[in-house]
């Protein structure tokens, strides 16, 4: 601001001694502002990203104990999920992650049923589920891991660096993954078995209570022989051969389905060719002492085409090319090597590999 003299020198000063001070109040106001501002800005572009990125590595390790622990589920059980074994391994795989540098050491695991058909599902304690599910509801085995970074777990509060400026120094974390098994409405090619089970000895041996087989006085699933037309119960055949979705019974044609399986990706409702017998020769070429999955059907006893109702899981213990059959027994969880899609509304005990469901 200019001053202009004035006669007398008093009055020339009076008006320069207060404008200089003025600005001097207006540039340590807007200092202290812009101060303020920058801090803010700083705290937001230092702390923020170091926040996700330990959201993110909490996630991450909620997501892999979580695929672990469900991973276990289908293993070391003939009476259904193996809820222990599932949250043993979910335990033990958080142990196996990090945040922010610090080794995580704890986690929340609950193991128990999630209902993938709902809109927002919570996980159900198995002993509150009573099975089969009722319409509408798709209840699958999961584990749920939450993994949190608090003033007494996995390291403590994660700290701000420039939080502390505004009054914030610390703050905490927590990230939480669902993961889940359920049998497939779609598998692809190679994924099964050239046998089709009847659904009529399931429903005389498979326990639907506890998606598991039902036992003998010895504890043990009940044997079955199947390719032979041998029945059990009333005209209940086990199995049958399939050439999947063409008419073929020749034995190099079915030796190469028992090698190599279905040669296209199949779903549920899908019809395929069941066989009016093969040759003695086929059963040299039966693997043994494996679980594979079969399709299941509603009748085998007409040889035509008869659409797919679901997917389960056979363990072939021997072959008798003499006799011309298979036995084996129904067996509780069976996790398929290749990736099948969709939920069935049937579980016969064959699995796809785990997935994330939250």
């Amino acid at each position: 601001m200019l001053c202009r003299p004035s006669v007398r020198r008093d009055e020339r000063l009076r008006p320069c001694v207060r404008a200089r001070s003025q600005e001097r109040g207006s540039v340590t106001l807007w200092f202290l502002l812009t101060f303020t501002a920058l801090l803010i800005i700083g705290a937001f572009a230092i702390d923020l990203p170091r926040v996700f990125t330990v959201s993110g590595e909490l996630q991450n390790g909620a997501d892999a104990a979580a695929l672990a622990g469900a991973g276990a589920l289908s293993q070391g059980s003939t009476s259904g999920p193996n809820w222990a074994g599932a949250a043993s391994s979910a335990t033990a795989a958080v142990a196996l992650n990090t945040s922010d540098g610090v080794k995580l050491t704890s986690g929340s695991v609950t193991a128990g049923y999630w209902d993938v058909a709902a809109s927002s599902p919570t996980l159900l304690a198995p002993g509150n589920v009573t099975l089969p599910a009722p319409a509408g509801q798709l209840l699958e085995p999961a584990v749920q891991v939450t993994i949190s970074r608090n003033a007494t777990s996995n390291g403590g509060l994660v700290h701000l660096l420039l939080g502390s400026l505004l009054g914030m120094p610390t703050t905490a974390d927590s990230a939480t993954a669902v993961a889940v098994i359920a049998p497939p409405s779609a598998v692809p090619a190679g994924a099964l078995f050239p046998m089709v089970m009847d659904q009529c000895v399931y429903n005389q041996y498979w326990d639907s209570t506890k998606n598991a087989p039902k036992v003998d006085a010895a504890g043990q699933p009940y044997e079955f022989e199947v390719g032979n037309g041998q029945e059990y119960g009333a005209s209940c055949e086990a199995g049958q051969w399939t050439s999947f979705l063409v008419v073929a019974n020749d034995t190099p044609t079915v030796v190469n389905l028992i090698d190599n399986g279905n040669p296209t990706s199949l779903s549920i409702g899908d019809s395929i060719y069941i066989e009016p017998g093969v040759k003695a020769a086929v059963y040299k070429s039966i693997p043994t002492a494996t679980t594979v999955l079969m399709p299941v059907s509603t009748q085998i006893e007409n040889k035509t085409f008869v659409p797919i109702i679901a997917f389960a899981a056979f363990h072939i213990d021997s072959a008798d090319q003499g006799g011309k059959y298979i036995q084996g027994h129904f067996v509780a969880g069976y996790t398929m090597p290749t990736q099948g899609t969709g939920v069935s509304t049937k579980n016969y005990g064959g699995y796809v590999a785990p997935r994330l469901g939250f």
